[in-house]
């Protein structure tokens, strides 16, 4: 019994030891991100896709910051010329298609929600820019249901700045 004491007790040291060097390496609150930027400041997104819906600039750019915030040691800051980084962001493009149609009426059963987003992100201390690169979100919905087709659309912007968000933290 006090062999099998030792073993687990020696165990959990290790299982101790192996979570404090893996906290150490990498955390999730943005340690990874350079001592010199404390504040990013996130414009308003453009928008270039055409779609017509007013609110997708507001809604893309209300869930990168409040990313930030969140998970992230990054500041929001409003003015951009007293920023330590700089994103921008533009929606090129936003589509809604049939994705799978039904087999004896040929009519769309699932739709897809398709978003593509640029976004540039730039390093106003040191005067580089990070990255300029595009991130796609998208979501199946059941074809005619607005609810579930907004749904998608949230689904779809998440993605995508889950994406261009894992970019900017993950930089270095």
């Amino acid at each position: 019994m006090n062999a099998m004491h030792k073993r687990t007790g020696t165990l959990l040291l290790l299982f101790g030891l192996l979570t404090v060097i893996l906290q150490g390496c990498y955390s999730f609150s943005g340690a990874s991100i350079p001592e010199h930027l404390h504040t990013v400041a996130v414009p308003l997104f453009d928008d270039a896709s055409q779609a017509g819906i007013a609110e997708f600039r507001e809604r893309c750019t209300r869930r990168l910051v409040n990313k930030v915030e969140a998970q992230s040691d990054l500041s929001i800051e409003p003015d951009l010329s007293r920023a330590n980084a700089v994103l921008k962001g533009v929606i090129l493009s936003y589509a809604d298609e049939p994705s799978q149609l039904g087999s004896s009426t040929e009519r769309a059963v699932t739709n897809r929600v398709t978003i593509v987003l640029k976004a540039e992100f730039e390093d106003m201390v040191k005067h580089e820019q990070l990255f300029s690169q595009t991130f796609v979100g998208f979501a199946d919905y059941q074809a005619g249901s607005y609810s579930a087709q907004q749904g998608a659309i949230d689904s779809a912007i998440d993605m995508a700045v889950d994406e261009l968000f894992n970019r900017m933290i993950s930089n270095w």
